[in-house]
């Protein structure tokens, strides 16, 4: 059994009926979006004695109990799934079902391959597309890897023209097909793998290819708040304190498109990812939050040391709450190196910064603090 995964006009209906008709078995095909358990049970009592194959288009909007319905029949090999979703299987598929099938990822259609379905549609029509090769290089641009929309706009140029038309250049052809929408789920794989391609290229400090992904996201429609708030994200974990200012320009950017909104505003964030991809990068203080969290989960609950606590109340005084603690601005340098660590936990070292930016500041603080610790 198979699971087809791929964007929209890959292909995944059609390699399932040409595997049909290449093995001469039944070919079954359902929509999850309308079939129930009814119609499954028509199929596998069919199968019962013909070899079938059982093709579930948008298998992803099968639940988890429809899914596992499945189950048996396949085990026993009653009938070959063969599943197509545009959604990532590893979340969408139950992993008992999953683990019974092969999972084939369909890439979306490069020009070569779109070439030639423009050719096969000539050869069905029997004439040639009246285009002229710069208006034909933006068909196979316009369709962006998908093949049921390339023939769909191979049958409305050939729907508004005729064996001795002239030849369309790119703005006519455009106008017979109108502009196309961008290939955007703002709900599945493309939201989350634009905003991915994003974050890192930040991270390696390549401002182009900050700019081009973001720009993807602008022309897909993304939610430019989702954006603004996951660079704000990425200033406090990827730039952290070797800008400390970066988070500030964040927020700024972010306040600025809530204020301008789109399209004005969305040049404050393309600043912000220049200024991002090109500030210093440090994540040292992202790993001492990790550090501590993991301390503060596996440590229990040990009090603070008393002379670190307020005393209030004359029984706390009693109990030695504040004693000996140390007004740090009384004394020299304003450092009084005591402990604020647990008693019954060893000094820990969580932040370690690094040489770049601001953090290199950062250093010669802590580096100077620990030498005094060290003396007392």
């Amino acid at each position: 059994s198979l699971i087809l995964w791929g964007a929209p006009g890959t292909g995944k209906t059609s390699i399932a009926r040409l595997i049909a008709d290449a093995i001469d078995w039944d070919f079954q095909p359902l929509s999850a979006v309308f079939a129930g358990v009814a119609d499954l049970r028509k199929i596998f009592a069919t199968a019962e004695t013909t070899p079938t194959i059982l093709f579930i288009d948008e298998i992803h909007r099968f639940n988890k109990a429809q899914q596992d319905g499945l189950l048996g029949h396949v085990e026993s090999g009653l009938v070959s799934l063969i599943g197509a979703t545009t959604e990532n299987p590893s979340f969408t598929i139950n992993n008992a079902l999953l683990s019974r099938c092969q999972v084939l990822v369909l890439k979306r259609l490069d020009d070569a391959a779109l070439e030639s379905l423009i050719e096969a549609a000539e050869n069905h029509y029997g004439r040639k597309l009246a285009v002229t090769d710069q208006a034909r290089r933006l068909l196979c641009a316009t369709a962006d890897g998908d093949g049921r929309y390339c023939l769909n706009c191979v049958e409305r140029i050939m729907a508004a023209t005729s064996d001795t038309s002239p030849e369309l250049d790119e703005k006519p052809m455009m106008e017979i097909l109108a502009r196309r929408a961008a290939n955007f789920d703002r709900a599945g794989d493309t939201h989350y793998n634009l905003i991915s391609a994003l974050h890192k290229s930040l991270r390696a400090s390549d401002a182009d290819a900050g700019l081009y992904w973001f720009a993807r996201m602008v022309v897909g429609g993304e939610d430019m708040g989702y954006v603004a708030r996951r660079l704000v994200r990425f200033a406090s974990e990827d730039v952290g304190l070797a800008d400390p200012d970066a988070v500030s320009r964040a927020i700024a950017a972010w306040q600025s498109y809530e204020r301008l909104g789109s399209p004005e505003g969305e040049l404050a964030i393309a600043e912000l990812i220049i200024y991002l991809a090109t500030a210093p990068k440090s994540n040292s203080a992202y790993v001492a939050f990790k550090s501590a969290m993991k301390a503060a989960e596996t440590s229990g609950t040990l009090t603070p040391p008393a002379h670190i606590l307020n005393a209030p109340t004359r029984l706390m005084k009693e109990m030695g709450y504040g004693k000996g603690y140390v007004y740090d601005h009384h004394v020299a340098d304003a450092f009084s190196g005591q402990n604020c660590f647990p008693d019954d936990m060893p000094r820990q070292v969580f932040y370690t910064p690094n040489e770049r930016g601001f953090e290199r500041e950062v250093k010669k603080r802590l580096d100077w603090w620990n030498k005094k610790r060290q003396k007392q």
